[in-house]
């Protein structure tokens, strides 16, 4: 089923500066969560808002609410293809036991899968950008169509939700609902029995907190309900959400976050930076530096999970020639704008070698130097400064037209006569 397109309100947002966060929160009682959900989608954002629901274990509290509310709001799921078949099973039980007429999958992009997680096990090595990949970047286009969104967080869950309101002004303008913010995990067991609501068929096993399958575990007596969520990781969020004290995730804004510019935009990036935890044998998705590749070349060539090369000013490419296939992605290091070095080693990569994956500039990439970046063979660039991003977003890079060392076949240099300006 094609997901919704909803066009804003104007009006929402001048009731919204108007009434204020502050005015919003201070109208409800800590326990009227019906009466903040009406609140938002009768009223502040009609027409404009969205559910986001994980059909985890108590997300028939929140999707009650919402039947109660209106049961043709739109409600999305994020099927991110690693769920507990009891999860999928569950999302057509709450379907049909709460009347609910508006439930969507929001399914991440096939080509990030296979470009980011080919065998399904990212997971494992990088969960973040697992999670990015299959649940924060599908949901952008979702979100972005809505001024406001809906969720089912709680304050007791963790301590970083510990300061949750009932409503968030995120700093792209939209506006987040918590209805269930001051529930504890006594009132959504309790909403539950009054409501004899159905129980995800998990919840008995142990499992308090459901998201996707290889990062869900059962939760003991006594522990945090979301101990079980990234179990031994430092990680207690997925990144769909940012709370005002900042301690969650960056906004929803992918131009914002994402530094990766490839392909007409800025996206998810699965590659970091070696670090001193970084090791041969078990690296994933790192840009190697090349002097320590050459170190410990049998290691790496070993290593089977997907790689990057990272090439500073002075490096010999020639050095790792036999062993160019083996990357997914080559990092061309421009430390300053007046260095040059960059340029010849992209031109040794595709001219000489016949290199065909990524290519990408890091480092002092600025505008000025983008367009002569690609005719070298560049394809990807990783770009912190603003104005340079705001040029690229906007498609307004400067052109160049006179060259002093042409590039390919169809260039040629400045001075030359002009009846003799055609490819040799």
């Amino acid at each position: 089923m094609a997901l919704p397109k909803l066009a804003h309100v104007p009006a929402v947002h001048d009731k919204l500066k108007a009434l204020g966060i502050l005015a919003l929160n201070g109208m409800f009682d800590e326990m009227d969560a019906v009466g903040v959900l009406r609140q938002a989608a009768t009223d502040v954002l009609p027409g404009d808002l969205a559910i986001v629901s994980s059909f985890g274990a108590d997300s028939a509290v929140l999707l009650h609410l919402v039947a109660q509310v209106d049961p043709s709001l739109p409600v999305y799921f994020l099927e991110t293809g690693k769920h507990f078949q009891e999860t999928l099973d569950y999302v057509e039980t709450l379907k049909k036991h709460l009347g609910l007429l508006n439930v969507h999958a929001v399914h991440p992009n096939p080509a990030d899968i296979k470009r980011f997680d080919p065998m399904g096990d990212l997971w494992e090595t990088d969960p973040d950008s697992c999670c990015h990949i299959r649940k924060t970047e599908p949901l952008e286009p979702v979100t972005e169509q809505y001024a406001g969104w809906v969720t089912g967080r709680k304050r007791f869950q963790t301590k970083e939700r510990g300061v949750l309101p009932h409503f968030e002004l995120t700093s792209d303008d939209r506006i987040k609902v918590n209805p269930l913010a001051y529930f504890s995990d006594a009132d959504v067991n309790q909403y539950k029995i009054d409501h004899a609501l159905p129980e995800h068929p998990l919840f008995a096993k142990g499992y308090k907190s459901i998201g996707c399958a290889p990062c869900t575990s059962i939760v003991a007596e006594g522990e945090d309900p979301r101990a079980g969520r990234w179990r031994g990781l430092n990680k207690k969020e997925c990144g769909i959400h940012f709370d005002f004290n900042g301690a969650i995730a960056s906004p929803m804004t992918a131009s914002k976050r994402h530094t990766l510019w490839k392909d007409g935009a800025f996206i998810a990036d699965p590659f970091h930076a070696w670090t001193d935890e970084s090791t041969a044998a078990t690296a994933s998705y790192v840009h190697v530096p090349l002097p320590l590749f050459v170190a410990n070349r049998e290691a790496l060539l070993a290593n089977p999970h997907p790689l990057g090369l990272l090439v500073a000013p002075g490096d010999n490419i020639e050095d790792v020639e036999a062993d160019l296939s083996r990357f997914a992605s080559i990092a061309i290091a421009f430390p300053a704008f007046t260095d040059g070095r960059g340029y010849s080693t992209a031109r040794m990569l595709t001219e000489r070698y016949q290199y065909a994956n990524e290519i990408r500039a890091v480092g002092d990439v600025l505008q000025d130097q983008i367009p002569l970046m690609r005719r070298c063979g560049i394809n990807a660039l990783v770009a912190t400064h603003e104005p340079t991003r705001a040029a690229l977003a906007e498609n307004r890079l400067p052109e160049v037209a006179i060259f002093y060392q042409p590039a390919g076949s169809t260039e040629v240099p400045v001075g030359t006569r002009p009846f003799l300006r055609r490819a040799s």
